[in-house]
């Protein structure tokens, strides 16, 4: 069934899911949520709605590509830009490229393989990308396996043009080596502030890493800055991190997957007054995620136990990564049919959008 028929299929308005600025409100946990604030709680729960799938893997000149994953999503205009890493059996990880002006549409438009640009072959996985305003530059930050790279280009829309991937590292940072033990260094994630840009990254074994350098010298200046930004155990706080500005507010907001006591990804959340931290907990355990399986609603059909690796839909493209707290906020992430098992690489993960039902949560700082 086509995406259009499965979102009526759902109950969604196909216009209204075209268009984000519109209200996608869930009646249901409206009523709770509105009782936690009217107790004077410092927040109330979060509560989302989510679509099917509005993207799965394409197969494009006869690739056998297995999964959909780690999206990262701007708008400019009336388009929509996403980036995921893909698995293609027999090869591993890589990343594709769509845009679209249309959610409904998203499943149908042209799937473009990045290996065949200049970002080429091998390893590449959880990109994010940003337009850095002082080199007015698109950057998309991804892993490598050895590290974090990031590649640049000044059109957006065009595939190719992305430059070949330049490491932000010389090595492995030593504060990692001695943390790291047996997990994996990933998930880079880049936010700046006026004076500072901020490299994070995880480690599979409870830590999540930040390294800084300036405005001016960025992309360059990271090695020697690392720091243990947060630690919990291992899969508390496990991979996938992102950061936001709060609008206007001076405040940032942290999210981070975990896996649950039943084995399922789900998200904490914290906010904090500086990207450096500290960092107070504003969602962040498994009866009070920030998302999680037990806190969405599936009006199509629950797709999914797992509420991972994913973005926020920002309200600023450039290096601030500035979401709006006033606004419904929606959150695209990845899912994969409860039912499926085996090697990872295999798992048939497919992207969703969550719009956030009732309350938000985020409001307390409109």
């Amino acid at each position: 069934m086509g995406l259009s028929r499965r979102l009526r299929a759902a109950g969604v308005s196909v216009l209204a899911f075209g268009l984000l600025s519109s209200t996608f409100v869930a009646e249901a946990g409206a009523d709770d949520a509105t009782s936690a604030f009217e107790a004077g709680q410092a927040h109330a729960t979060f509560d989302w709605t989510s679509t099917p799938p509005v993207i799965t893997p394409d197969r494009v000149d006869g690739r056998d590509l297995i999964s959909a994953k780690d999206p990262t999503v701007v708008r400019t205009g009336d388009t929509w830009h996403v980036f995921h890493t893909m698995f293609e059996a027999g090869t591993g990880w890589t990343l594709a490229y769509r845009n679209f002006t249309d959610w409904a549409q998203a499943d149908n438009a042209t799937q473009h393989m990045l290996d065949q640009g200049p970002i080429g072959p091998g390893y590449r996985a959880a990109p994010q990308v940003f337009y850095f305003a002082p080199h007015d530059l698109w950057y998309l930050v991804y892993q490598t396996g050895g590290g974090g790279s990031y590649s640049t280009t000044r059109t957006l829309s065009d595939p190719s043009s992305w430059s070949p991937p330049q490491n932000f590292y010389s090595s492995m940072p030593q504060i990692i080596r001695d943390n790291i033990g047996d997990g994996h260094w990933v998930d880079f994630w880049t936010i700046c502030d006026e004076a500072r840009c901020h490299l994070f990254s995880s480690d599979d074994n409870g830590h999540l890493y930040r390294s800084e350098t300036t405005v001016e010298n960025f992309p360059h200046g990271f090695d020697d800055s690392t720091v243990i930004a947060l630690e919990d155990s291992r899969y508390r706080l496990f991979e996938a991190a992102n950061i936001y500005r709060i609008g206007d507010t001076g405040q940032y907001l942290l999210l981070h997957e975990a896996i649950g006591g039943d084995g399922r990804r789900w998200f904490r959340s914290w906010t904090s007054s500086d990207i450096a931290g500290p960092w107070t907990a504003l969602a962040d355990e498994e009866h009070d995620p920030f998302a999680r399986a037990t806190n969405v609603t599936f009006p199509g059909g629950r797709w999914t136990e797992d509420i991972s690796h994913g973005e926020m839909i920002r309200s600023e493209n450039d290096q601030s990564l500035t979401i709006d707290p006033c606004a419904h906020n929606q959150f695209l992430y990845q899912g994969v049919d409860p039912g499926a098992g085996g090697d990872y690489g295999l798992l048939p993960y497919r992207v969703g959008l969550l719009f956030q039902a009732g309350p938000d949560p985020l409001d307390q700082f409109c």
